[in-house]
């Protein structure tokens, strides 16, 4: 079992480096207890357990939760990886294949965790206005009222969607929705982040592969498209697909025929393809990283969903949704939003959506003193910050922010260019790992 303690003690190391804290267990039966004890947000499990397995906890945690109040994200060798596929089909939120590669870990653990407080903080608000919601999306604006109306629409048809939207908008919700709507609903919706598996590993993920197909290939196994016949494939961040992988997935739309990495015969599925991207897809064709022709299918229906900054009223609804949810919670009593607060709230340019409102607003709550949020118990960003610095020239008085500010300001906005991919966010910026995942501590 040594290879199981290195495992454990190279994800705890990885985990604390990032900021989390961690418990760890050595079998399904600790794991059990300690869910218990500590009630954590997120287990992070091997598929073979030396008293159980990964599948077993899976239910436990979702029995026990009766919903997804707990992420979930499993660990699979090459052999189990239809296992992995099972776990999926079973509301496991993510998977990741061994030898792990560290970055994707961070990665999908902080996806995650965002989905699981989204989910958490939506739940609370739909629970005070569920009229407003539609498939745990919340809003009573003119832009949301069109996003239901053509997710209902879109639904009635079994054609590829293409979702576009910024990052932290919600597009996995609006995947989800397309998929209840539709007369799939009751079958597999597997959703899946193409920039989150490993380039190497992509065909074999998404065709599964015959036994000896390769290296590892010990068994045969399915693949994500194999696991979501009769259902919905989500792909978010398709504009990050490789072009090969992309000639292949294109086969599958046209006529529903798949080859597993290996094999000498074709399967049949019948899967509903719903894409998202934050990237703009013709210029990707046009630079020469995007088939035209597989562009032009995916976008048979297309959704944008709203950025949070042209929902008008919305912005001011979710903050109190947000703040009450996060209150009760805490068991306390909601604070109010002053006028000044809501102000600098509706003035604000949103560039991450509804999560980062939803941070926002977590934040506020943390930093409130008394029964009001004022506009000082707001982050920095939103509006200007209490402490920043004031020149005058004449009669003018002009404010100017921090260079920190400033500088926090650009790392946002590059990882939201980039998906938050922190390795390739540290990239652009010319800075090592440390020292992005450093500043946006501070930054916090």
């Amino acid at each position: 079992m040594e290879d199981d303690r290195s495992l454990r003690g190279l994800l705890r190391d990885e985990l604390e480096r990032l900021g989390h804290r961690i418990v760890t267990a050595q079998g399904e039966t600790e794991a059990r207890a300690a869910l218990d004890e500590h009630q954590p947000a997120l287990v992070v499990s091997d598929l073979r357990l030396p008293d159980g397995d990964g599948i077993q906890l899976l239910e436990h945690v979702r029995g026990a939760t009766g919903g997804r109040e707990i992420g979930f994200i499993v660990i699979t060798g090459f052999g189990t990886i239809e296992q992995a596929v099972d776990a999926l089909e079973k509301d496991a939120d993510d998977f990741l294949t061994k030898p792990l590669d560290l970055d994707h870990l961070g990665l999908s653990v902080g996806r995650v965790l965002e989905n699981i407080q989204l989910r958490r903080r939506l739940s609370g608000y739909e629970a005070l206005h569920g009229r407003e919601s539609f498939h745990g999306m919340v809003g009573q604006s003119a832009p949301m009222q069109q996003l239901y109306r053509s997710i209902e629409r879109i639904a009635t048809t079994d054609s590829p969607v293409l979702i576009h939207g910024e990052s932290g908008t919600g597009k996995e919700l609006v995947a989800a929705a397309v998929h209840a709507e539709s007369a799939r609903a009751g079958k597999p919706f597997i959703a899946v982040n193409c920039a989150g598996v490993p380039a190497e590993l992509l065909e074999s993920e998404f065709f599964g592969h015959v036994r000896g197909a390769f290296t590892g290939a010990d068994s045969a196994r399915r693949g994500l498209l194999q696991a979501a016949d009769t259902g919905t494939l989500f792909l978010d961040e398709i504009g990050e697909m490789p072009m090969p992988l992309q000639a292949k997935l294109l086969r599958v739309l046209e006529d529903g025929s798949l080859r597993p990495v290996g094999a000498d015969t074709e399967f049949q599925v019948d899967v509903r393809i719903v894409a998202a991207t934050n990237r703009d897809l013709t210029q990707r064709v046009a630079d020469g990283d995007f088939r035209e022709d597989l562009f032009y299918r995916i976008d048979t229906f297309t959704v944008t969903v709203p950025p949070l900054r042209q929902r008008g009223t919305d912005i001011d609804r979710l903050a109190v949704g947000f703040l009450t949810a996060a209150a009760r919670r805490q068991g306390r009593e909601p604070p109010a939003l002053t006028p000044e607060a809501r102000a600098e709230l509706a003035a604000h340019d949103w560039p991450g959506n509804v999560r980062e409102l939803a941070n926002a607003m977590e934040r506020a709550l943390a930093f409130a003193n008394g029964q009001q949020i004022e506009a000082v118990d707001l982050p920095g960003r939103i509006g200007r910050a209490p402490d920043a610095p004031t020149l005058t020239r004449g009669h003018e008085e002009r404010s100017f922010a921090t260079l920190a500010e400033v500088e926090a300001s650009h790392i946002r906005q590059v990882l939201d260019a980039v998906g938050g991919n922190r390795s390739r966010a540290a990239d652009i910026l010319g800075i090592g790992r440390r020292t992005l995942y450093r500043k946006l501590d501070d930054s916090e």
